[in-house]
Parts: C-alpha cells; structure tokens; sequence
C-alpha cells in the first residue's frame, strides 16, 4: 500500500460559488434543530421549578433594570448591589428590549438557546468547507449536542451564551483566513465577562501565528491586540469593576488559592472530557486550542474546586474552540504521511457524532427528551405558583432557590438571609427539607428581629409569610 493510499476527500467548492445559487441551507438547519432541543429542555426545567441556582433570577434583574432604563441593580447580590461590580458583563444590555416586549425569565431562557444554535452556524459551516458537507453536518451536530453545551443549557442563563457564538464565528474567519473579520468578531468578548479579555488576547495570539507567514501586517495587528486586550482585561479586574463594587472585586478568593496539583483527579478527568469525546485528542494538534488555554488557567489555578469539573456552564466557551481545533487538525491531515493516522481521521467525524449522540441518550440532560414528564408542568408547580401569586406586584421578598424565578419579573427580590438590613414586606421559601426548622415563622423573626411574622399559606413544603 503506498502512502496516499487513504485520504481525506477534498471538500467539493461551495454551490453558491459553483452555480450562483442561494447559500447551502445545511449550517441553519442545524442551528434550527438545535434551538428546538435546547428550548425544550431549558423550557421544561422552567415549568418544572428545577433549579439549583439563583442566577437566572440575578440576570432577569439586571436586564429588567436595563429594560427601564436603570442601573443594572441586581438585589440578590445585596441591596443596591450593580452586577458590573460582580462581573463586567454590559453586553446582556442588548437583551433589554426583547425582556421590555416579552418580560420574564422565560425571555432570558429562549435568548440563550438562539445563541447557543447559533454557534452551530459557524461551526458546521467551517467543517463542511474544509472537510466535505457530510462531516460538516456531523461535526456540527457533534457540536450542539457536547456536553460543555448540554450542561450551560440545563443551567440557567449567563452571560457565556454571548461569548460562545462569538468565539465560533472568530475561529471560523481564522481557519478561513479571514484575519480582520476573526479579531472582530473576538473584540466583543471584552464585553461579556471580565476574563475573557485573556481569551481575545489567545485569539489573536492564533492569528498572527497563523497570518506571519503570508499577511506580516495582519500578523503585527493581530500582536497590538493581544497586547491590548492583555492590558484591558487587567484594568477591568482592578479599575472598572471595583469602580461599581461595593466591596472591591468579589472573586479574587476564587480565583486564586489552589496549586495546580491540587484537585489534579478532578480536573485531569475534566481535561479528558474536554479533548476525548469532542476530538478524540486529535484538537490537540492545532494551534487554535491554545484559546481554550486562559479559562482552563483560571479554572485549575481557582481555589474553589466548583470550576475544576465538568459541571454547570463553565466548559461551554471551550466546546467551539475545541471542535474547530479538531476541524483544523483534520484538514491537515488530509496531507500526512501516516497512512493509519490519516485513516483515524478519516474515521473520527463520524466516531465524534457517535460518541456525542450515545452520551446525549444516556448521560446528558438530552437524555430527558425521551421522558414524557419533560413535556408536563407538575401539579405541585400549579400550586407553588398560585400561593406565589398572593404576593402583589412590587412587593418586596426575600425568597431562596425555589420561589424565586417566579418573582422577579414583578417584584424586589432579595435573597434570603442576604437583605443586609432591608426588612422585607414577605418571605418564601421552599422548607421542603425543613432547612428552615418547623417553624419558618421562628425562622423569619430570627432574620430580622422586632418584627412580627406570620403564616399565610404553603404548598408542596413552599412557604409564604407576611409581616404583620
């Protein structure tokens, strides 16, 4: 056999190109599938009071204070509390008028969902030029249905929903050449979360890498803005936010405090996840990977081992970086000289798509599409919110996990225990395990003494008091 025995095909040219024809339909079907799953699942966890989070409570604060036209206040923090003193995140602002038509948490749930198949676009669109349009479709829905996503998708919204589309449309323009368009479409991060600064910095870090060889004045821009982006995401950590903190940078804690050999069991099987069902270590051959390097920094340096696992929505900014790494390392390969490693490459598309759709049947939040309770609002969610509703529009509460997503859309909501001198008109919380003792009404005159409490109704172990 000689050595150009087995070989990547060389992807066919675009129709449009070809035949003057509309766009191929296949990256927008992708995305659109991809909407319907995420909406489903996000959705359902909404009607069916499954949080373990406060934080699409705390979003649907700021961006219902941008809404109206005001300081992005977001009470569950503390009272008065601005949310770009907890994170420099001003770009939710662009949801305001959507959450001004349609206001509600639900909003905040459907906005991410159409972010997050829109990363699909760019990611399916990059596969199939460069590697045909049937691995293309395979790696983009590789993609949507990764794990990194399934687990931002099932909690809650953040802000990462913004940054995850952005970092797939940069590196589609980085492995289309496009060396202006991807450090534009990077720029933005510096908008989405303070650390991702150091992100836009590893961007363009790729791109003048990649550029050097055939574009010295796209390569020597591309260094001006990593160095650039260093610098803005320093002074953001230590000017922007303390400016509207009320208590200087709230996370310096977090993020500093553990050697990287502390947790090494969690974080090497974090690792694992990252680089083997989504490439099959093969993303580790493209220099693109190295924007994966600064969350993965701050996460492994962090003190608080919540950031070393594969939970919650940390890894979903690094899912397209890795996909479009492997991308990349696919298309190279197409010209190795290794028979067997260009056979594994040739093989892996499909062996991704595998591996991504068995884990999404079994271990993933998809796994749930199959269940009929998914698409049901449970009777003890039907008498939550109808003792929630006894609590007027406007009213002030302190409320915990439970109750509270069903609240600030039309009240001051505060969280419980963390009023810091406010004394509330009601609390409610859900006294399911008793946390509260047996009596929540001790418990309320406890939090805030020299007030009288009482009972006005519960349901399903949610508790509703008002002060006298």
């Amino acid at each position: 056999m000689t050595s150009d025995a087995i070989t990547l095909p060389a992807p066919a040219a675009p129709a449009a190109a070809r035949q003057g024809r509309v766009p191929w339909p296949g990256p927008y079907a992708v995305a659109a599938g991809l909407f319907l799953v995420y909406l489903v699942l996000s959705v359902g966890r909404f009607r069916r009071m499954e949080w373990a989070s406060w934080d699409l409570g705390i979003f649907e604060q700021a961006i219902r204070a941008y809404a109206h036209f005001q300081e992005p206040v977001t009470d569950l923090k503390g009272p008065g509390t601005n949310i770009l003193g907890d994170h420099f995140s001003p770009v939710i602002a662009l949801l305001a008028p959507l959450y001004r038509v349609f206001p509600g948490p639900l909003t905040l749930l459907v906005a991410q969902a159409a972010l997050f198949a829109l990363s699909a676009v760019p990611v399916t669109r990059a596969a199939a030029r460069l590697l045909g349009r049937t691995r293309g479709v395979a790696l983009g829905v590789a993609y949507g249905l990764s794990w990194g996503i399934q687990r931002a998708v099932e909690f809650d919204f953040h802000e990462i929903a913004f940054a995850v589309p952005l970092l797939a449309f940069a590196l589609e323009a980085v492995l289309a050449r496009r060396w202006r368009a991807a450090l534009l479409w990077g720029l933005p991060l510096l908008l989405v979360k303070e650390d991702l600064g150091f992100t836009l910095a590893a961007l363009a870090a790729v791109v003048a890498w990649r550029a050097l060889p055939t574009d010295r004045r796209a390569a020597w821009t591309a260094v001006a803005v990593a160095g650039a982006a260093s610098v803005l995401a320093v002074l953001v950590f230590t000017v922007v936010v303390p400016f509207f903190a009320t208590e200087g940078y709230g996370y310096w804690d977090k993020i500093d405090g553990a050697g990287p050999f502390e947790g090494i069991g969690t974080k090497l099987t974090t690792l694992a996840w990252v680089l083997l069902p989504t490439s099959g270590l093969l993303a580790l051959r493209s220099p693109l990977l190295l924007v994966a390097a600064p969350t993965l920094g701050w996460r492994f340096l962090s003190g608080d081992d919540h950031y070393w696992s594969t939970d919650w929505h940390y890894s979903a900014v690094l899912m397209p970086v890795v996909t479009l790494a492997l991308v990349d390392a696919l298309d190279r390969l197409r010209h190795s000289e290794r028979p067997r490693l260009r056979a594994y490459a040739l093989q892996l598309p499909a062996a991704v798509l595998a591996a991504g759709l068995a884990l999404s049947a079994t271990a993933l939040p998809t796994e749930k599409l199959a269940r009929a309770s998914t698409y049901q609002k449970p009777q003890r969610v039907v008498a939550v919110e109808r003792l929630l509703a006894r609590i007027p529009d406007g009213a002030t509460v302190e409320a915990d996990t439970g109750p509270l997503t069903r609240l600030t859309s039309r009240c001051r909501v505060f969280w419980i225990g963390g009023s810091r001198g406010v004394v509330p008109e009601w609390i409610s919380i859900d006294n399911s395990s008793a946390w509260a003792g047996e009596n929540p009404v001790a418990y309320a005159g406890q939090l805030h003494p020299g007030h009288r409490w009482e009972l006005v109704d519960q349901a399903e172990g949610v508790v509703l008091i008002r002060r006298q």
